[in-house]
């Protein structure tokens, strides 16, 4: 479902991606097994407009709150952790692309349902050349670009004074080469593949520098007072974390409830495991660890949302709450889902049981660089202690 068949309006975003749960989840294995989303799972998230939350609304976009998003990303996360993850991505390069100079987003967004990928690992080189940069190089990390229309690269670009500038640029993924290089333990469905540059030539206006957009600035002039596109995307992206997060552990939760009713503990008395004082209490720490986690997450989508709606600067405290927020509330799901995973039993070590994919998709969750646990608690250490935070990245 495409193009004029697509809801108009993102009112019940969350329904529909919650509609769309038993197709995703029924493609789980077949995501893991293929490293790379079913094409009927992309053109299902397509087709209900998950793809459309960042995209301005004079190309036939949503501008969904923050809420909705977190709330339909994590229903995509809790059917499969890779079909979330590269629907979060995607929405995320959405936005961002959204920063960009107009004439490129003119580009970019010929349809409302464009997907974009990218990353924020400067691995490749950019020389300026012909009104605009050569790139080459590779950009690993590409979650979703197999099935990607837009690329979003960074580059490091030799200013000439001073250390590398890093940008973000836009490349159509036709012409970039993509290599089949992702073959993981966690997320394994993603398609993080790298992507691959080679003397690519970008013109200057589909280009965004790094440095500029992390203190606020950005080149589009349609959206730059749009308080929409002024939340800063990196604290987006600790929401959108969030909801893969959540999901995830949410649908932990979802199967130990079904699974201990259906089988009992091997070399005990108990012929079902619902009756064991040991699994109420596992039970009710893993559920409490990730009601906790619900209520981190509320609280970080209010800050976000509210400093957006009335145009105040978000301090440094903030921002590193934030990003601690993410890592922290990240790591109460991952200990959720250990603990029903440990509580499981044996038999849920098959492939085709959803706990043994969730534990390890929540432990990729976990490792990745922005979302680290450890990383962000002593971001937040080092501000709370009146040191600088260390890092530009907030």
């Amino acid at each position: 479902m495409t193009g004029s068949s697509v809801p108009r309006s993102d009112t019940d975003l969350v329904e529909r991606a919650r509609g769309l749960q038993p197709l995703i989840r029924s493609h789980a294995a077949r995501t893991e097994r293929q490293r790379r989303v079913t094409g009927e799972v992309v053109e299902a998230l397509s087709g209900a407009g998950i793809h459309r939350m960042n995209v301005p609304r004079r190309y036939g976009g949503y501008q969904s709150s923050l809420r909705t998003q977190v709330g339909a990303l994590s229903e995509v996360s809790a059917a499969c952790g890779s079909a979330g993850f590269m629907a979060l991505i995607q929405a995320g390069c959405a936005f961002i692309a959204a920063l960009f100079p107009d004439e490129a987003q003119d580009e970019i967004f010929t349809s409302p349902d464009v997907r974009v990928g990218g990353t924020l690992i400067p691995s490749a080189k950019a020389v300026v050349a012909d009104g605009g940069y050569v790139v080459s190089g590779n950009s690993p990390f590409a979650t979703g670009c197999q099935d990607a229309d837009w690329h979003l690269l960074t580059a490091l670009a030799d200013t000439g004074e001073g250390p590398p500038e890093a940008l973000w640029l836009a490349i159509p993924m036709t012409e970039l080469t993509v290599l089949d290089d992702w073959d993981v333990s966690g997320l394994a469905g993603s398609g993080s593949n790298t992507v691959v540059a080679r003397d690519v030539h970008v013109p200057a206006h589909r280009v965004l520098p790094v440095g500029p957009l992390l203190a606020g600035t950005f080149p589009s002039r349609r959206n730059s007072d749009d308080p929409f596109y002024r939340m800063p995307v990196l604290l987006m992206f600790c929401a959108w974390a969030a909801a893969g997060a959540l999901g995830l552990a949410r649908a932990a939760l979802t199967e130990f409830e079904e699974r201990i009713h259906q089988r009992g503990i091997t070399y005990t008395f108990y012929e079902r495991q619902h009756e064991a004082p040991v699994t109420h209490l596992q039970f009710a720490e893993a559920a409490m660890k990730v009601s906790a986690a619900e209520l981190i997450t509320a609280d970080l989508v209010a800050l976000i949302e509210s400093r957006a709606a009335g145009g105040e600067p978000y301090t440094t405290r903030e921002r590193v709450r934030v990003r601690a927020q993410c890592g922290y509330l990240t790591r109460l799901c991952k200990e959720a889902a250990d603990l029903i995973g440990s509580a499981s039993g044996a038999s849920s070590l098959h492939r085709e049981a959803p706990v043994q994919r969730i534990v390890r998709d929540l432990n990729a969750l976990s490792l990745h660089s922005f979302v680290n646990p450890a990383a962000n608690l002593e971001l937040y250490g080092r501000v709370l202690s009146g040191l600088d935070a260390g890092t530009p990245f907030l």
